[in-house]
């Protein structure tokens, strides 16, 4: 690691960050259905998380490639995210919630490509070494996913909202310590952001990315629910979210080999294909135990491995003063435009098609991203 590299203070904030997600993605859609909101309602409302990263993250993302501020936007927006999130204490209905997610959805959703960003620029051209601090993320996801599972198999839905509270305040608190990093700006200071969009193995790269996160959208929208259904308890279900991100723990920490050995590309490949095997098992072998098992341990492939070559291939096509600005366009299409066609689609065909034909759309998205990247995904100059 860099000797500058501020490490405790960025994985502190991932810490929090993905606990964060950690009690949302499995959970929050449990509360809605205790509110008695009906599928389609619960994949919109869980939607509302993925479709302010549409926008928002551009326009972040160029607020801070203009001011060079990364990280007081971050801390600005960490403060207004916990503030947002009080209103869930004063309303159940629908549109209550509906207008409370939003402005949550937009101020967090700007968060996460600025501290990627400016995490890759304290690591400079070390960016191999994402992985050993993202891993603190999915420390804090197993924590609270296996934690939560356990408390709400004894405690009412509602002691939801309290933790979630928390880990923004962790999230809010980790963010006022993070240091602003040096852009360097010599590299691409000719390349401007349209002309890298034009590249064949970009467009490729993003079709992909839009195309895995909405293969995910039945996954964080009604995997828990789809596992409570099948008789499974909260804590069990908690433990099978948990696996698949322990399994993910140990991709993060051999990345940096296995970039030496295989190409980013060959590994990203992979990581689609695994996608649509693992929605395909969930789909038609939810009773099978170990086939189950099996399918969260891909987890590691699906989320650990895709995330790290998708980074280290945003790194290297988006460079300098388009660094922000790039993450932030990665994040909109994938989880924003991606993320919430996942949900929506997921919410649609639930109750009218089941849980098979729904997870075995998002094996085909998985398919599909694996077909195009193949196509065009390689990069003629690596």
């Amino acid at each position: 690691m860099p000797d500058s590299l501020p490490y405790w203070r960025l994985s502190g904030f991932y810490f929090f960050y993905f606990a964060f997600v950690g009690a949302m993605a499995p959970y929050w859609g449990l509360y809605l259905r205790s509110l008695e909101f009906n599928a389609l309602q619960i994949g919109i409302l869980m939607s509302l998380l993925q479709v302010m990263r549409i926008f928002a993250p551009n326009v972040w993302g160029h607020v801070a490639d203009r001011t060079g501020k990364r990280v007081a936007i971050v801390q600005m927006v960490a403060l207004v995210c916990v503030i947002a999130y009080i209103g869930v204490f004063f309303g159940t209905g629908f549109w209550w919630l509906f207008a409370v997610m939003s402005l949550i959805s937009f101020f967090w959703s700007a968060s996460l490509p600025l501290v990627e960003a400016t995490t890759l620029s304290h690591l400079k051209e070390r960016s191999d070494r994402y992985g050993n601090i993202r891993l603190w993320g999915s420390i804090g996801f197993i924590l609270v996913v296996v934690g939560l599972g356990a408390l709400l198999d004894h405690w009412p839905i509602g002691w939801l909202l309290w933790v979630v509270l928390v880990l923004l305040m962790g999230v809010a608190l980790f963010a006022r310590f993070i240091p602003e990093a040096e852009i360097n700006t010599l590299e691409t200071e000719q390349v401007s952001l349209r002309s890298v969009l034009k590249r064949p193995e970009v467009v490729a790269l993003l079709i992909a990315a839009i195309l895995m996160a909405a293969a995910h959208g039945p996954y964080y929208t009604f995997f828990t629910i789809h596992l409570v259904d099948a008789g499974y308890s909260k804590t069990l279900a908690g433990w099978l979210w948990a696996l698949g991100v322990i399994c993910e723990i140990g991709v993060f920490l051999v990345m940096p080999r296995v970039f030496k050995r295989l190409r980013v590309e060959t590994v990203l490949l992979l990581t689609l294909a695994a996608a649509a095997l693992r929605f395909l098992i969930i789909a038609w072998q939810v009773d099978n135990l170990p086939l189950l098992l099996f399918a969260q341990a891909l987890h590691a492939l699906t989320f650990g491995a895709y995330h790290a070559s998708a980074m280290a291939l945003v790194h290297r096509h988006f460079r300098g003063r388009n660094m922000a600005r790039g993450q932030g366009l990665y994040n909109s299409l994938a989880f924003g435009f991606g993320g919430t066609l996942g949900s929506l689609y997921s919410g649609a065909a639930w109750d009218s098609l089941g849980a098979g034909v729904t997870f075995s759309l998002a094996a085909a998205c998985a398919t599909l991203a694996a077909l195009v990247f193949a196509a065009r995904g390689r990069s003629a100059s690596v």
